[in-house]
Formats: C-alpha cells, structure tokens, sequence
C-alpha cells in the first residue's frame, strides 16, 4: 500500500481518465476501469451516441460531472495497477491465486513445524550440544 495522499483513493474505484481521454476522460476512465482497450469503449459510445442519442449525451455528461478524475499516484508502481485491474475484471481468479499462495505458505511452516518437533530435530540438537 502506498503512502501519502493516494491512500484515501481507492483503486477499485471509477475515475475519469483525463491522461488519456478525448473530451472529458469518461471512456478512458470505462476502458481502465473493466480493462478493456480505449478504443473499443470509444466505438462503443459512438455506436451508443446513434442509437440512443439524447440518453448517451446525458449518462456521457452526468458522468464526466459526478466522476472524480484518476490521481496520478492512485497505484504504487505497474504490479499494483495490474493487481487492482484483475481484482476488478476477474475478482474470482484474484481470490484463487491469493489463496494458492497462502496454502504454499502454509505449507511450509507445515513442514518447518514437523521438523523443529520432530525427535531427529532434537537428537540434532542435543549433540551440538555436546
């Protein structure tokens, strides 16, 4: 977790990406959010803007209004936005890896815990002792 004022940001939120928009950064900030490329959000609004053009132009501008824009230091480094944009699109596989790991984890002090009480650990021991 970053330090600083990025902490009171949560990176599981959607934010108008203005790096990277056209107008106001709403389709930027859609495509970062469900990590999907800016273009194909862009076409999909333009196709959205011909079939249901007065209610696109409202939900384009009522977000670009209400949604904050993306802070430059929402993530601490490219492992922490890659975490954070898996976490969003596939929240189960995110939950399946971190649960992998715990269970090597465990594992381990598992087999570590078996050694240190096991009686060839404390024959060991007691002839460094001697």
């Amino acid at each position: 977790m970053t330090t600083g004022p990025s902490r009171f940001w949560s990176p599981n939120r959607l934010y108008r990406d203005t790096e990277h928009g056209m107008m106001m950064g709403v389709c930027a900030g859609v495509a970062d959010y469900f990590g999907a490329p800016r273009w194909a959000v862009r076409v999909g609004a333009v196709i959205s803007l011909f079939a249901f053009s007065f209610m696109t132009v409202i939900v384009y501008f009522s977000m670009g209004f209400f949604l904050k824009p993306k802070p430059v230091d929402l993530y601490a480094d490219a492992d922490d936005e890659r975490f954070w944009r898996r976490t969003r699109v596939d929240p189960k596989a995110t939950v399946s890896d971190i649960q992998t790991k715990y269970r090597a984890v465990e594992k381990r002090i598992r087999d570590a815990e078996a050694f240190v009480t096991s009686s060839e650990f404390k024959l060991r021991r007691d002839f460094r002792k001697l």
